[in-house]
This record gives C-alpha cells, sequence and structure tokens, in this order.
C-alpha cells in the first residue's frame, strides 16, 4: 500500500500535471468505497467467518493496484481505485474482528502496538522501494505492489486459522443494528473522523509539501522514513510507556492533539529540516493515537457482533478519510493558488482540536457515569 499510494499525487501531479484537486478525489473516493464498503463486509464476516473474505480482498485488491499502473485518464484512474477499494474493503473489518476474537483484553493494546511496528516496517520500506521504481516506469510500482498483496494472499491461505468473529449467530442485520443503537460507539465513531483526517494527510498533502519545500521527490521518502522510522523504534515502548499513567482513551487523545499540532506548525515553516521536525510531532502523536483507537473500538465493541462493530467502525475512516483527501488536495491547491501556503494546515489542525475536545468530553462523560456506577450499591 505504502509502495503506491504515497507516490500517486507525485507521480500524476508533479510528474503529469494533473490538478492536485483531481488526485484529492481519486484518493476520496478509494477511501469513501473502502470503508463505506466495510459495512457489509463485517456483517459476512459475522455470518461466514473471516478467512475467506480476507483471502478475496487480496485478490482483489492485487487487480486495482496492478490496473492503477496503466491508467491513463481520470475516470480509469478513479475505476482502478474503486477496485482496489473493494478489495480493502472484503478484507478490512474482518480482519479488525479477527484480531479481537483472537486475543484478550488484556494482551491487545500491546498486539496493536506490535502490529504498529510490523506496520512500520512495512511504511519504511514501501515508500523507499516506490520511489526507486517510479524512476524506471509509475506501472512497475504498482505491478510490484500488486505482487505483495498476492503473496500476503498465500501467506493468508496457509497460516490463517478459522476464527468465528461472532457468539451469537443472529439474522444478518442483528449486529449493525445493535451497533447503531450503541450511542457511545456511534460518538466515538463521529470523534473519530477528525483523527482520521489528520491521518490521511501523510498520503496527499505532507509528500506534496515534502516536494515544494525540497524540490525534489526524494523528499517523500524521507518523510515516510521518518514516520515509519520512529514507528518501528517507538510504537511498543512509547504505547507502554504511556500505558503506565493513562488509559487508551486519554492516550488517543493526547495522540490526536500532538498530530494537530505537528500539522498546524507545517504552515509555519519554509526548510526541509523544519518539515521534518512538524512530522517528528506528528508521528509521535500518531504513534499514540493509531493503536490505540483500535483499542478503544474494541473495548466498546460488542462480543456478540464483532464483525458488525468494527464494519461501522470503518464508517469513522470512510467519511473522515475521505473528507480529509479531497479537502487535503484541494486545500493544497488553493493554498498555492491565492498564495496562503499555509491555510491548509490551520485547517488540519483546527480539525484535529475540535476532535480533541470533543473527546475529552466523552472520556469526562465516562468518568462520571463510572463514579454514578460505583456509588449505586451504597445506596
Amino acid at each position: 500500500f505504502f509502495m503506491t499510494v504515497p507516490l500517486i499525487s507525485i507521480h500524476f501531479v508533479d510528474d503529469l500535471g494533473w490538478p492536485a484537486a483531481s488526485i484529492g478525489l481519486v484518493l476520496a473516493v478509494r477511501q469513501l468505497m473502502q470503508q463505506g464498503l466495510t459495512l457489509p463486509g463485517g456483517m459476512l464476516a459475522d455470518r461466514i467467518g473471516a478467512k475467506g473474505l480476507i483471502c478475496a480482498g487480496m485478490l482483489i485488491r492485487a487487480l486495482g493496484f496492478a490496473a492503477m499502473g496503466y491508467a491513463t485518464s481520470l475516470p480509469q484512474l478513479i475505476g482502478s481505485a474503486v477496485l482496489a477499494a473493494l478489495g480493502g474493503a472484503l478484507f478490512e473489518s474482518p480482519r479488525s474482528a479477527a484480531v479481537a476474537a483472537l486475543t484478550t483484553p488484556a494482551e491487545r493494546a500491546r498486539y496493536y502496538s506490535l502490529q504498529g511496528v510490523v506496520g512500520g516496517l512495512g511504511m519504511t520500506l514501501g515508500p523507499l522501494l516506490g520511489a526507486l521504481l517510479l524512476r524506471a516506469d509509475f506501472s512497475i510500482v504498482a505491478l510490484s505492489s500488486a505482487s505483495c498483496y498476492l503473496v500476503t494472499f498465500l501467506v493468508t491461505v496457509i497460516m490463517l486459522p478459522s476464527v468465528r468473529v461472532a457468539a451469537e449467530q443472529r439474522n444478518l442485520t442483528y449486529g449493525i443494528r445493535l451497533a447503531l443503537r450503541d450511542r457511545p460507539f456511534m460518538l466515538f465513531n463521529l470523534l473519530l473522523m477528525g483523527y482520521w483526517f489528520m491521518w490521511v494527510q501523510i498520503s496527499i498533502s505532507l509528500p506534496l509539501e515534502a516536494r515544494a519545500v525540497s524540490g525534489t521527490s526524494d523528499a517523500v521518502s524521507w518523510v515516510y522514513t521518518l514516520n515509519a522510522g520512529m514507528s518501528v523504534l517507538l510504537q511498543y515502548p512509547l504505547l507502554r510507556l504511556a500505558e503506565r499513567w493513562l488509559r487508551p482513551l486519554p492516550i488517543l487523545i493526547v495522540g490526536v492533539l500532538l498530530m494537530a499540532a505537528g500539522l498546524g506548525t507545517v504552515g509555519l515553516i519554509s526548510t526541509t529540516p523544519a518539515l521534518l521536525v512538524c512530522v517528528a510531532l506528528y508521528s509521535v502523536g500518531s504513534l499514540l493515537a493509531s493503536p490505540t483507537q483500535q483499542t478503544v473500538a474494541s473495548e466498546y465493541a460488542n462480543p456478540a457482533a464483532l464483525g458488525s462493530y468494527f464494519g461501522v467502525n470503518a464508517l469513522a475512516l470512510a467519511v473522515g478519510g475521505s473528507l480529509g483527501n479531497y479537502s487535503g488536495g484541494l486545500l493544497y491547491g488553493l493554498g498555492r493558488e491565492y498564495e496562503r501556503p499555509a491555510m491548509p494546515w490551520l485547517v488540519f489542525c483546527a480539525v484535529g482540536l475540535v476532535a480533541g475536545a470533543g473527546m475529552i468530553a466523552l472520556h469526562r462523560r465516562q468518568m462520571r457515569a463510572a463514579a454514578q456506577r460505583a456509588a449505586e450499591p451504597a445506596l
């Protein structure tokens, strides 16, 4: 994924001269389609299990990424992005539900942090290899990425056990109705949209800013190497340290606010070293927020319908990520056009601050509810 997606904006905007807003639209469509369709993916996982859906999703994603390398028009690029999104929709919720089913609550946060370390390796190697292959041709980048998904398909077939992700077998819409009526869970998802809005900027606005500030596309790999290198080295120990003092939701709040600060300060700088400092601040926030938002979501999820709950949870990424991708490309282009380069970064920061404030209010509400429950026996 990180071999190809971060380089889409570089190839089509900088190399081919397409408008940044059009690439933002492509990324937004992919995000909206993938996360929007995870809802039926989660429902099916509750009914038929996770493994088959994950395998099918890997194959379809491989086809979508391969087609992306030969897109010569906006409709073709959108079509390949939709195909890739369909593959992701099939494996995303079943994967999250399988993780929750195969781990205990006590070990789940540790697992998510280790998953972040492994993912960081992919984020480190992917952009570096992608930038190297881009010197030959973007189609080589896309085909190499598709090959990785084929390898992942084979690994999944051989090594992933068959796992039930629903404690109860009810009708197909039972879990969705259960999740949608869960008010704290839905409020958390609403606030999580702000996190995803900021998170996707690593794929659209930050690569464009890195290229603009440094004058070379190699700076894109620098940004990703820094972000992913911090993930590999700091993800696990940083989260373990935070867990000694804070519960998951407060850790998520701190992470969201740090991400907002990192993005906001990008609007104040004009050199590559300063940009990397901003990325480092953003990355520290992401290291705290990324695994913790999964832990908090799993705490809210009802074991009776894990697949459906994670399908609904993915809607936060569908909406927040899509808005973030489209707004990232659009606002970046407008900022350059009207000579207001700080504008997009201030907007990204404001979104993160609003999300963080909402999560603080949610945490206080939870604390009051817990205190009331603790006092009830004494009454």
